[in-house]
């Protein structure tokens, strides 16, 4: 099965507090799962990573084979593509934990789009921020 993920994360401040939302859909575009978390006080990049995360654990629960991970972040993105290292040791680990996720599945997939084509995961995380 395979479905599709849009992520995001954000922190008001930077770091300040954050949030990762996820929104979760089949090849139909129909939303099988939507939400948010929040995170405490975290950088951007760390909201971001962590919107992935939990967007690949929730898949997998849900019994995916096959992800197609739409982020706008490009960091993010062209980090799990390995165009671009992680030096970042806070990342780094993050890295890791959505990397060892990843191998869980027969095929994954990173896009990176404008954050105009993410906006149901971004209300997602401000949903969050705004009830904190």
């Amino acid at each position: 099965m395979k479905l599709i993920t849009y992520s995001d994360g954000g922190a008001r401040g930077n770091p300040g507090p954050s949030a990762a939302g996820m929104v979760i859909k089949n090849e139909k575009g129909e939303i099988l799962e939507a939400f948010g978390k929040y995170l405490g006080k975290q950088t951007n990049n760390y909201a971001e990573y962590m919107g992935l995360i939990l967007s690949l654990e929730k898949v997998k629960e849900l019994g995916a084979t096959e992800v197609v991970c739409y982020l706008d972040s490009e960091l993010v993105t062209k980090q799990m593509k390995r165009i671009y290292k992680v030096k970042n040791p806070g990342l780094q680990k993050l890295f890791i934990e959505a990397y060892n996720l990843s191998q869980g599945f027969k095929k994954v997939e990173y896009k990176h789009i404008m954050r105009e084509k993410n906006t149901e995961a971004d209300a997602e995380v401000n949903k969050v921020l705004d009830n904190q």
